[in-house]
């Protein structure tokens, strides 16, 4: 893993300025390069005006004053250097190439890239579909190349597609998610297929409604009213309408020629729209050119006026998104969160408007009814509606969604008698519980919830017949197993009272470990702050691919509480555990795997399922030696180290660039620390 004090980008465009000023408000230094200087005073521009209208809402909000606003947009547009030439890249740490989407300049741009810059620098490339082994060739350094896929416009949209090459490497795919976090971006890391996941998903959805307004002469305002927030947030000629039918129409090309190797018959799952194609032909672009499938006076550009039935593309769209999306997943190339994580952030399919991802919704309106819908579909429309081999297996599984308790996520069936609030109690058969951490929306780690895991180890412990507990979020698509402690609950307490919690926490995973009950951690994926450690605190630890493990705690000036220091070096070993207590930065499941942390990484959807087939098989061994083999296995000073954590945390809690480090991060600003 490497850090970024110093980024690039190459090529000025709208998008080129947005991501420099999404690097500089993060509070690092950029390059914004070009060819003419006004392309590189156009990018300049645009960081300017998106950081003017950031700060004009926090003083519509009272939040800050004219004179800070002002200070502030000079203060980040002061961190972006425009240039003509590479004379200011031989120190910086991560480029990102956003030059036109033509192989042959991305190709000479890296080139160039890789002659100019340090040899540990990371070289991205912002291409919404080029494969990034194509781009690496272009250098000698082709573990250092990736893909960072923003979405448009990139200073508003959180997504940002992490794109995997066949040579990249994992410590580049580790820097660049972190990054992303750091620029404030929601990361997902996917292969380099086609269209990535998101747009390929997209224009699978895309493709269904295309062909029926062609092949039946419907009306596309007729259309976009009623498809708008149902298959996507706005009716979708006028969304292409309104991003450009030429990127559109290069991304259903690129899936035409590229998935379906040119096919153009009722088997293929891509389809080119006839009109898009002449439109773009002949310059009309949409909305940035005047005409597009709409006319500038708002009617249509498209022949047909036929009613559509709604009901049916709703359907068949949704049919072909699941289609892609488990063809990504069974490919390797993407993770069921990242799927729905990347469609509700990128495209608008959020629950809070409303709107479904794909995969969620199977599992809402069940597997076997969206599999129903498949053969049918197959049946009238021909084999591109063939049902996934992964969406079969969960039907004949019963894993039929929410009304199952599991689908492609799992879904709590809570015992209806519970001894706690925040931690509740799933029983399942040979001894195996389910303790699943309901503390919305983060899983945060409050005093609260340290209150309820004892409640609910003094009950599994006092029933007699628990014999594995198996830690889980109940929070079906939740981007988070514990992001950590409650931060705010700590400035609430006096170092008295921060004592005991630590005392509190201590002894409750103290009690797992010596326990002759087993305890398995399924972690779904964030697992950072308190929440990584109360995974470490379990006997054994299942990752899905979409998780992540970290020790943030230095960023606030603090240090791990709950035994971060202890655990965490007897799992991956001392210099590894150092490591990552001292930078702070997350490590994905895959690393975590290879260092010791977990001891399985499994696909998202099979987490419950691995996480209580190994709970069944521990929950049958002798529980006697269970005990003793936990209990000696646990000797090697642990005592002594938690006590020292613990001394030094109520330490480094009573200081004032804690109280900084914790006030900054509830501010949301940069620490200023003191050293006292």
């Amino acid at each position: 893993m490497s850090f970024v004090f110093k980024a690039a980008v190459v090529g000025a465009g709208t998008m080129g300025g947005q991501i420099a000023q999404t690097i500089a408000a993060a509070g690092i230094d950029v390059v914004l390069k070009d060819v003419k200087q006004e392309l590189v005073d156009h990018g300049i521009e645009v960081a300017t005006g998106v950081t003017q209208k950031q700060v004009g809402r926090l003083v519509k909000k009272g939040r800050l004053s004219e004179e800070d606003a002002k200070a502030h947009v000079a203060e980040v547009v002061g961190r972006i250097e425009g240039t003509l030439t590479y004379e200011s890249f031989g120190d910086v740490d991560f480029v990102i190439e956003a030059v036109p989407e033509k192989l042959e300049i991305k190709q000479a741009v890296f080139a160039e890239l890789d002659a100019v810059t340090p040899g540990h620098a990371i070289l991205a490339s912002n291409t919404s579909g080029l494969a990034i082994s194509d781009i690496a060739v272009a250098t000698v350094r082709p573990d250092k190349v990736v893909g960072t896929h923003y979405f448009f416009p990139a200073s508003v949209m959180p997504l940002l597609e992490i794109v995997e090459g066949d040579l990249t490497s994992p410590e580049t795919i580790a820097t660049t998610y972190a990054f992303a976090q750091a620029t404030k971006k929601q990361p997902i890391v996917v292969g380099e297929g086609p269209g990535f996941t998101v747009n390929r998903i997209l224009a699978a959805s895309m493709s269904e409604i295309f062909r029926a307004q062609q092949e039946q002469g419907l009306s596309i305002q007729k259309i976009d009213d009623g498809l708008k927030g149902k298959a996507l947030p706005m009716g979708p000629f006028f969304l292409m309408n309104s991003l450009g039918l030429d990127p559109s129409l290069h991304l259903q090309e690129q899936m035409v020629e590229e998935v379906d190797e040119g096919d153009t018959s009722t088997s293929a799952r891509f389809f080119n729209h006839a009109r898009q194609t002449e439109l773009v032909a002949q310059g009309d672009l949409g909305a940035k050119t005047g005409d597009g499938f709409y006319k500038k006076d708002g009617s249509s550009n498209v022949e047909g006026d036929a009613d559509p039935d709604i009901d049916q593309l709703v359907n068949l769209s949704h049919l072909a998104m699941v289609r892609e999306a488990l063809l990504l997943i069974e490919d390797g190339d993407a993770t069921v969160r990242d799927v729905d994580l990347g469609m509700a952030a990128g495209t608008g399919l959020d629950p809070k408007r409303g709107i479904l991802p794909p995969l969620l919704k199977c599992d809402v309106e069940g597997l076997d009814v969206i599999l129903e819908r498949f053969e049918t579909a197959a049946e009238e429309h021909g084999d591109r509606f063939d049902a996934p081999p992964t969406l079969r297996r969960l039907v004949a599984q019963g894993r039929l969604g929410q009304k199952s308790g599991q689908g492609f996520y799992a879904y709590p069936q809570f015992d209806e008698t519970q001894v706690a609030e925040l931690v509740k109690l799933e029983t399942r058969e040979h001894g195996v519980v389910i303790a699943w951490l309901d503390n919305p929306p983060v899983n945060s780690i409050s005093p609260a919830v340290v209150q309820d895991l004892q409640k609910v180890w003094d009950h599994v412990e006092a029933d007699g017949t628990t014999r594995a507990v198996v830690f889980a979020s109940a929070s079906p698509m939740s981007a988070v197993f514990s992001a950590g402690a409650d931060i705010k609950a700590f400035t609430q307490m006096d170092a008295d009272q921060g004592r005991e919690l630590m005392d509190q926490a201590h002894n409750v995973f103290r009690r797992f470990g010596h326990s002759s009950i087993v305890t398995v951690g399924a972690i779904n994926s964030i697992a950072f702050g308190g929440g990584s450690e109360l995974a470490l605190s379990m006997d054994v630890r299942i990752a899905a691919q979409s998780a992540a493990f970290g020790q943030p705690e230095i960023k606030l000036g603090l240090i791990p509480g709950f035994g971060g220091t202890q655990r965490l070096r007897r799992l991956v070993g001392q210099p590894k555990a150092l490591e990552l207590n001292l930078v702070g930065d997350p490590i994905l499941a895959d690393e975590a795997y290879a260092h010791g942390l977990v001891n399985t990484v499994v696909p998202d959807h099979e987490l419950l399922d691995v996480a209580l087939n190994w709970a069944r098989r521990l929950a049958g061994q002798a529980p006697l030696a269970v005990e003793k083999i936990k209990q000696v296995s646990d000797v090697a000073d642990l005592v002594d180290g938690i006590q020292a954590e613990k001394d030094a945390f109520a330490d480094i809690f009573a200081t004032d660039d804690a109280s900084e480090g914790i006030s900054a991060f509830i501010d949301k600003r940069d620490a200023r620390w003191t050293g006292k």
